[in-house]
């Protein structure tokens, strides 16, 4: 509890100090600009190494063995198509959201709509899963076993969030993923070499003992090869398709992801949105394959059938792992601090994730609806704040009654869902209007809403919120127990959506006579060499 209140106390410390710096909507949104490469890749990294990271993808290795790490795979490859065709294109083409990039060459209002309308539901995917994650982690520190007292969780952590967005803005919640991203790093690093350390830092050794320990009782090896959660024999050639879906969705995600995106904003000029990125990865990259040693160390010591009694869809691995690590190498004593600090390490994860987010989207909200659709391009900057300020709130509320309701789904696999919803509806959108020279209103509306609707109409229909009751014994997964209405048999919509997204932007355009070669011709050239963004940015 004392690290934990800690963090918490030096983490709201950083939002106030955050809030006497913030002056303009330019500090609110994008922090003044006045972010290194280095400090912006330290936060990118913050933003991204999520709950899902962390504590999902570690259960779902645990639980799964070999399929569960093609979410550590498909999240950082994700990063190689962030870095070639978005991160400094947009960082000169816009000023705070990704809608300024849409609609400088179309006609502002729709665009505007469309994509702020897609930045909210995004952002509202990826924080239903921090927040169950948040549910999970406090229980397990605090021993707190019931629903009454997750949901309470949940609305504790939805508070600090709206806490922070509210007060500290870009430049808090930047400082916030940047002290997150280092703790993160090192809670990570010392969990996987005492895991290490425990099998003489033997690979093989460790992936043995999770197969043995983990896999099924038939056949363990069955553990250390595909097929135990997708393409198993049950599900037939739909598993397989579900596998291709999932990876679509995570490769093509990241590039339009509204938090990730306004992070290239923060940054001075194009070489440091490169360099921020290029950090990104390189952090990134290291702790997805600590998540190996993690969520198969987990496997090996606390077992697979300990780990889904103390959370179904397996949220608890990595601090289940550093309590049992921390016993075997320096007693009970020795367990409880590792799992506190991993536990506040998590805490911290969530809390810089979920303040990300909620800024992204209640600054679309006010950038993009509240000052440009709603009032035309009249509001002042100090009017916008204030919006953005309140829609902080009210997002903050509609996340926190999402999450409770979400409660007992993996998070890595909620994430997934938010990776297939910003696939579909904002990358086809923002890669047409960087490359196409075609491209107009009517394509990127069509785009966006198709790519969108289609995401949420397959998700609301699949196995996902309703499936048949369980055998016994067997966990829930869908959202809604005891009611079976879907008819779309993927858990991961990618496969269909993201092209659908493509032909919709496509023939959106192809259907309307609008072109203005003038406004492409300014935004190629800005966009590849930064003349004229400074204008745009406020410089």
């Amino acid at each position: 509890m004392i690290l934990f209140l800690a963090f918490v106390a030096a983490t709201l410390g950083i939002t106030f100090w955050a809030s006497r710096q913030t002056k303009t909507a330019a500090d609110y949104y994008a922090g003044g600009r006045s972010f290194s490469g280095v400090q912006n890749g330290l936060a990118i990294g913050g933003d991204y190494m999520s709950a899902a990271s962390f504590l999902g993808i570690a259960g779902i290795i645990a639980l799964s063995g070999y399929d569960g790490f093609l979410y550590s795979i498909g999240f950082l490859v994700a990063w190689l198509v962030a870095l070639l065709l978005v991160a400094e294109l947009m960082r000169n083409s816009g000023k705070f959201t990704m809608a300024d990039v849409l609609a400088f060459r179309m006609s502002p209002r729709p665009v505007r709509t469309a994509a702020g309308v897609s930045t909210i539901v995004v952002s509202i995917f990826y924080l239903l899963a921090q927040m169950v994650g948040a549910g999970a982690l406090v229980g397990l520190l605090l021993g707190i076993t019931t629903e009454a007292g997750k949901m309470w969780t949940i609305i504790g952590v939805g508070a600090l969030m709206i806490i922070y967005v509210v007060f500290g803005g870009m430049k808090g919640t930047t400082w916030v993923q940047i002290v997150k991203a280092v703790l993160l790093m090192g809670g990570a690093a010392l969990v996987t070499l005492l895991v290490l350390g425990k099998f003489g830092f033997n690979l093989s050794a460790l992936l043995g003992q999770a197969a043995a320990t983990s896999g099924p009782k038939a056949n363990p090896g069955n553990f250390l090869i595909p097929g135990l959660k997708y393409g198993t024999d049950a599900q037939g050639l739909a598993g397989k398709i579900d596998l291709i879906s999932l990876g679509l969705a995570l490769v093509l995600g990241t590039a339009g992801l509204p938090h990730i995106l306004i992070r290239f904003y923060t940054v001075p000029t194009a070489k440091d949105a490169r360099k921020s990125v290029l950090w990104g990865i390189g952090i990134i990259g290291v702790f997805y394959l600590l998540t190996l040693v993690l969520g198969f160390g987990a496997a090996a010591l606390v077992g697979k059938t300990a780990i889904a009694a103390g959370d179904a869809a397996g949220n608890t691995a990595a601090p289940m792992l550093a309590q049992q690590i921390g016993e075997d190498m320096f007693g009970p004593v020795g367990g409880t601090i590792l799992l506190a600090l991993i536990g506040a390490v998590a805490f911290a994860t969530i809390l810089a994730v979920v303040a990300g987010l909620t800024l992204a989207s209640s600054s679309s909200f006010a950038h993009d609806l509240y000052a440009h659709v709603f009032r035309r391009g009249q509001a002042s900057e100090r009017q916008e704040v204030v919006v953005a300020r309140i829609s902080a709130f009210v997002i903050g509320a509609v996340a926190i009654g999402l999450g409770i309701l979400a409660q007992g789904q993996n998070v890595a696999f909620l994430v997934a869902l938010a990776f297939a919803v910003a696939a579909s509806g904002n990358l086809p959108a923002i890669l047409y209007s960087l490359f196409w020279k075609r491209f107009n209103t009517s394509g990127a509306v069509a785009a966006i809403y198709g790519g969108l609707g289609s995401a949420l109409l397959l998700v609301i229909f699949s196995p996902v919120v309703s499936a048949p009751p369980p055998a016994a014994g067997a966990p829930v997964t869908a959202l809604i127990h005891g009611v079976d209405f879907h008819w779309f048999p993927l858990s991961n919509p990618g496969i269909v959506s993201i092209p659908l997204g493509f032909l919709c932007g496509w023939l959106g355009t192809v259907l309307s006579k609008e072109y203005n070669a003038a406004k492409y011709a300014e935004i190629e050239v800005r966009s590849l060499t930064g003349v004229g963004a400074e204008k745009a940015t406020g410089h």
